[in-house]
């Protein structure tokens, strides 16, 4: 299909827009911003290596992140619709791609009932470290209060239920009174306090070691580590960082006019993430080894170790609430981008207003986040993947071991088959206005090379997951994993009928 039969179908002058480039680049880098690069990415480089380990990241975004995040956005640009329709616009009639959209809502509708959960947490823990509760307090006092919120249901409930009101009250003024207008002040908030946090760790005394340690590459950790696993782990942060894979991006493209090219969007949005990431390094590891905290203390780093940390700090009431308010907005960012490609699948789908989708949507996510807030409590012996995990590792599980990645992969076959949408209409929208281009010379690259990389991450994904609990759990688990990749390969190798 052309570009332009494509637009002519979509009734383009209909769809909201963005008011201001900025906001976009902000909004979409919102989206990617999110708990993995102030949570995830500080321990991952405690534990493979401190700046070898993000060399390796840095190049796996430019290689991976990029060319995904660009098929997303242009899709979304040339189809002027949410991933609920978006397919349905572009592909060959008689085609199976519009099949592959339920991925985007599964995995957007999935995210949610846990990370609302999650950003419930940040803003406890902001309201905590503010009132001074950790102040003063021992290792063995500090804890169990994380322990202890998990198991009181109301007062999981009560912030839940507290970050769906005010992401879906954002949503309800639409993407430039509400989503951009609001997220742009959240992410310049979100960037003043990652520089005035950083600026404060490494200037504590004993940060020095803490700085060296992120900034020389220590190739003998990684080797230590072994190199397998360190290029995995860096590959999997640079893909799952960008929340690329469900759609997520993929409404912001259809909300931008075509003044600039989206290769250089996508890079602008990546090097906002990896700065936050990067930054957040600053922020964490220089005060851990100032204050002697173990930088790879893995995910309780951030309920359990950082408050620790400030609790030993002069001003560490302050500069905790500061801390878990820069958390809250990272958190809260993504929240909002998602709530937005939620009320535009209803929108889309069902031609809804607005104001319909966001109650309907609203309530819906209410009621789907409770299962990981009754999970650590009233549900806490339901252990869906074996022993001592929750409701929430099942609910992460489903979201970035498969839809993220198969969704990405959908999204790649779709742009570069023939069959598909093709590479000559996803080139030719990838590269309209001003701006760096995509390379055709990418075209092989993207075919066949990228594709190869998203199902090994998929793969080893599943096996990390499960090689430790039985040959035949492996198995069984294996062979689902490649019945979902078969599905994605009937869809995209499926032709017009009557050829």
């Amino acid at each position: 299909m052309s570009q332009e039969k494509g637009l002519k179908k979509t009734g383009k002058g209909n769809r909201e827009k963005f008011g201001s480039r900025i906001g976009f680049i902000l909004v979409s880098a919102g989206c990617a911003i999110g708990i993995g690069n102030v949570w995830k990415f500080p321990y991952l480089c405690g534990q493979y290596g401190g700046a070898a380990f993000i060399l390796l990241y840095l190049i796996f975004l430019l290689i991976l992140g990029i060319p995904v995040m660009v098929t997303e956005f242009a899709i979304g640009r040339n189809a002027q619709k949410s991933a609920a329709r978006a397919f349905d616009m572009l592909e060959p009639k008689g085609s199976l791609w519009h099949h592959l959209k339920w991925i985007s809502i599964l995995g957007c509708y999935m995210l949610m009932m846990y990370y609302t959960t999650v950003c419930g947490w940040m803003l406890d823990y902001f309201v905590k470290q503010l009132r001074g509760e950790y102040v003063g307090k021992r290792p063995e006092e500090i804890a169990p209060g994380f322990t202890s919120m998990l198991g009181n249901v109301g007062e999981l409930s009560f912030w839940t239920i507290l970050v769906c009101v005010i992401g879906f009250a954002i949503c309800f003024f639409g993407v430039k009174k509400g989503v951009e207008r609001v997220t742009k002040y959240m992410m310049l908030a979100l960037l003043a306090l990652m520089v005035i946090l950083a600026v404060h760790s490494v200037f504590l005394k004993g940060a020095e070691s803490g700085i060296e340690f992120y900034l020389v590459p220590n190739f003998k950790a990684m080797a230590k580590q072994g190199w397998g696993n360190v290029i995995y782990a860096a590959m999997s942060q640079a893909f799952f960082t960008l929340s690329i894979g469900i759609g997520a991006m993929l409404i912001f493209g259809s909300y931008l006019d075509k003044d600039r090219s989206l290769t250089g969007e996508a890079v602008i949005v990546t090097a906002l993430d990896t700065v936050v990431a990067l930054m957040a390094g600053f922020i964490i590891i220089p005060a851990c080894f100032a204050y002697g905290i173990a930088p790879d203390a893995g995910p309780s780093l951030i309920f359990i170790t950082i408050p620790n940390l400030f609790s030993q700090m002069a001003g560490g009431q302050f500069w905790g609430g500061m801390f878990f308010l820069f958390l809250s907005f990272a958190a809260l960012s993504t929240v909002v981008a998602v709530f937005e490609n939620i009320i535009a699948y209803d929108m889309d789908m069902f031609g809804w207003s607005r104001k319909k989708s966001v109650l309907v949507s609203a309530i819906l996510v209410m009621l789907l986040s409770m299962p990981c807030v009754l999970g650590y409590n009233l549900w806490s012996d339901f252990a869906p993947l074996g022993t001592g995990s929750s409701v929430l590792d099942l609910e992460d599980f489903i979201v970035s071991n498969n839809l993220l990645p198969l969704g990405s992969l959908a999204f790649v076959l779709f742009c570069t088959r023939k069959n598909g949408w093709g590479w000559d209409d996803f080139i030719q929208e990838a590269d309209t206005g001003k701006g760096l281009k995509l390379s055709p010379r990418l075209r092989i690259y993207m075919t066949w090379v990228l594709p190869v990389i998203i199902l090994l991450i998929f793969f080893k994904g599943y096996y990390d997951k499960f090689c430790n609990q039985g040959l035949a759990q492996l198995i069984g688990w294996m062979t689902f994993a490649v019945l979902l990749v078969a599905f994605i390969l009937w869809c995209s190798l499926s032709k017009k009928r009557g050829e």
